[in-house]
């Protein structure tokens, strides 16, 4: 089934193939961008008591030409090595991430809030000879890097690119009063130095251009860690012109809601996540907008500065972040009147938490579907002709097809597994030649995913093929149980999985996390489903929790909801 007629009649502003690239490579991207907008903020941090630090484009592009100088004149760091970063959103992370992919490295995004084990196992899985770490996690490192390759470290600070006397303070603050940088970060080749020893480099002769002018689109720019909700994390292989197609991609589709150097776009999902980093890294930076970074979302107060201070013309966010924003007093009382497009992605955008923003905001959450393995954008809702529950339509150059376990393609309206191609496909799995021929299969990948397309051409996603769940040989999705659930007054979070039933295959069970103050009962949960559902899709059993184990991103991991669902029955 090839969507891209249906890409064409309802994009009409998108061209139906994508144009040849404009760079071949992300370092002349960068470089190219930033000679435009030079004067123009490119990414400001805001910390929640309201203190920022800004870098535009044109000294951006300085420090991370230092930065580059740095890791291949005076840490002897060789094309295709790895380079980890384990930073949150400040403006460390566009300078060291940049000048990695300006020195002809290859980037390795690393969750800051990795236990040692998990730290250690993408260190040594990736190979990493390098890690950058912001100095609070520091203490992480004796039991992180045990066993790895990597030969240097460098620290960062949530300061990082801050005036000389705020800077000062900040430090101050987080080192002497709040005691949050561990004494392991002391001794550490720290980022400013490591600039300054970059642009000494550079007086004398050293030029970063030269670092990539032998690479092309087909070198590799990333190791992209899937998030392991449904398994062990594997490392997607990302191109230059896997990222760079992605990026052009996206801008086609969003460019005639978009005002070059005029929007200001809000972060609060974490740039090493392949989402924010393509969209809110890369592709805002393609149309020199100003990213606004929020080092952590949690709790959601701690965006109200940004809010607050900031004219937010766009975000990107999830299903829980925006449900979560929606339950914030300050939020309610004031939303922003400037925000134009709420984006979603990374997990279902359920339609109750869609209707209740845009009664609040006045403007849909357009959501759109991708995945590490595809860089990550494959469809996105045309913006001001969004569908709630559904993913969109495909993006330029975009095919997909849905097939059924059998092979055979499914017809409009039939469920079968989302399969993609496009030049924003990765070029498989880092060492892992078995699992990359699973998914990759003559040119296609096999998401995982199960959708619909209907008569117009949109797909919806129906759920993950791993957690459908069967009852009596019947399949039950979960997203559609969970957005049953969510309309329930009283339910703030609910998850849906599957557990053993012995002749009857499985049985559905929902974990559901109420609101302060409700008083939800088991049977009260149960009758709402009745209401709505097929009796073999009401849940069996409900468990009420205080919260639902997350992601990074804040997507809901079922499969640490499956084990306690299997006692909980077998109880």
């Amino acid at each position: 089934m090839n969507a891209r007629p249906w890409t064409r009649f309802y994009a009409p502003n998108t061209p139906h193939e994508l144009p040849p690239l404009p760079e071949d490579h992300l370092a002349r991207f960068l470089r190219a961008h930033a000679s435009l907008h030079s004067h123009r903020p490119a990414f400001t941090t805001v910390l929640p008591g309201g203190q920022s630090g800004t870098l535009s484009f044109g000294r951006l592009d300085e420090l991370s030409d230092a930065f580059a100088a740095h890791l291949r004149e005076d840490l002897g760091l060789k094309p295709g090595e790895r380079v980890a970063l384990q930073l949150p959103n400040c403006l460390a992370y566009p300078i060291a991430a940049f000048g990695v992919l300006k020195a002809g490295l290859v980037l390795v995004n690393t969750n800051p809030l990795y236990t040692p084990a998990e730290m250690a196992y993408q260190l040594k899985d990736s190979g990493a000879a390098a890690l950058v770490i912001l100095d609070l996690f520091a203490d992480k490192l004796e039991a992180g890097l045990a066993g790895t390759g990597v030969r240097h470290v460098v620290r960062a600070s949530l300061a990082e690119g801050f005036g000389t006397l705020q800077g000062a303070l900040v430090r101050f603050v987080l080192e002497r009063m709040q005691r949050r940088v561990p004494r392991q970060a002391r001794g550490l080749a720290d980022l400013r130095s490591a600039l300054e020893a970059g642009r000494r480099r550079i007086a004398s002769g050293a030029d970063p251009i030269a670092y990539t002018s032998g690479s092309g689109p087909d070198s590799l720019a990333c190791l992209q860690y899937t998030g392991g909700t449904t398994g062990v994390s594997k490392g997607t292989m990302l191109t230059h012109g896997n990222l760079l197609s992605n990026v052009e991609q996206t801008w086609l589709f969003c460019r005639h809601r978009i005002v070059p150097e005029q929007e200001v776009v809000l972060a609060p999902l974490p740039l090493y996540h392949i989402f924010a980093f393509t969209v809110n890294l890369l592709t805002f930076y393609r149309t020199g907008s100003h990213g606004i970074l929020v080092p952590s979302p949690r709790p959601l107060s701690n965006l109200k500065a940004a809010f607050r201070g900031r004219r937010i013309t766009w975000m990107c966010g999830v299903n829980t972040l925006y449900a979560g924003l929606l339950a914030e007093p300050w939020f309610r009382e004031r939303p922003p009147e400037s925000l134009k497009f709420s984006l979603a992605g990374g997990a279902a955008l359920l339609s109750a938490v869609a209707e209740r923003w845009r009664v609040l905001q006045g403007n849909p959450v357009t959501e759109g579907y991708g995945l590490s393995e595809a860089s990550p954008v494959v469809c996105v809702n045309p913006l001001g002709g969004e569908r709630v529950g559904c993913i969109g339509v495909p993006l330029p150059g975009t095919d997909v097809r849905l097939l059924h376990d059998d092979g055979s393609e499914a017809r409009q309206g039939e469920a079968g597994e989302l399969c993609v191609r496009g030049p924003q496909v990765m070029k498989g799995y880092w060492n892992r030649p078995e699992d990359t021929a699973q998914v990759l299969r003559d040119g296609w990948l096999r998401t995982g995913d199960v959708a619909v397309m209907d008569e117009d051409g949109f797909l919806r996603i129906v759920d993950r093929l791993k957690d459908v769940v069967v009852v009596s040989g019947f399949k039950v999705f979960p997203n559609e149980v969970e957005d049953c659930l969510a309309k329930l007054q009283g339910v703030r979070l609910a998850a849906v999985v599957g557990a053993p039933a012995g002749d009857h295959g499985e049985q559905v069970v929902a974990f559901v996390v109420g609101e302060p103050g409700s008083r939800l009962t088991e049977e009260a949960v149960r009758e709402h489903c009745r209401l709505s559902l097929t009796a073999y899709k009401v849940p069996k059993r409900v468990v009420f929790k205080d919260d639902l184990p997350k992601s990074n991103i804040g997507k809901i991991l079922r499969k640490d909801l499956k084990a306690e669902a299997a006692r909980v029955v077998a109880a």
